[in-house]
């Protein structure tokens, strides 16, 4: 029993994934006076990269931690926060989304499906779906229907 105890550590373990601080860096950064250098110089390579019209960089900040022994050390979400920045083709920060994680609750997304749809939406709609399922199941354990 005293083995057991003395390895139970007080401290809660936090996993972080993604850039830290997320979004007091992203404040940092101006629309139309921001360039690919200042971003990379913030916030670092992006999470995801995509290019339509124009480039797509995706940030995200992810922290989690267990609960506590009285709910079996289930995973709690404690931040989730994502960055979607929008560069032109000379390179200048034309639009930028930052999304917390009380804005992914409030996300309607539907359940209906189209065949047509611009190719920036499906990224941004697909992207959103998998970040959704990942939250709602972070070890794939559920069964898909």
């Amino acid at each position: 029993m005293l083995i057991f105890i003395s390895n139970c550590s007080l401290n809660k373990v936090i996993k972080h994934h993604g850039v830290h601080f997320l979004e007091s860096k992203q404040e940092k950064l101006i629309l139309n006076l921001s360039n690919k250098n200042d971003i990379l110089t913030n916030l670092g390579p992006p999470s995801t990269e995509s290019t339509f019209n124009n480039d797509i960089w995706i940030y995200i900040e992810r922290k989690e931690t267990k609960t506590s022994m009285t709910t079996l050390g289930r995973k709690k979400l404690l931040v989730n926060n994502v960055l979607i920045l929008e560069i032109n083709d000379i390179g200048i920060l034309v639009d930028k989304k930052f999304l917390n994680i009380d804005d992914m609750n409030k996300i309607n997304f539907s359940e209906k499906e189209t065949n047509v749809l611009s190719s920036k939406e499906s990224f941004i709609y697909e992207f959103l779906s998998s970040l959704r399922q990942k939250i709602n199941d972070p070890l794939g354990t559920k069964k898909i229907e």
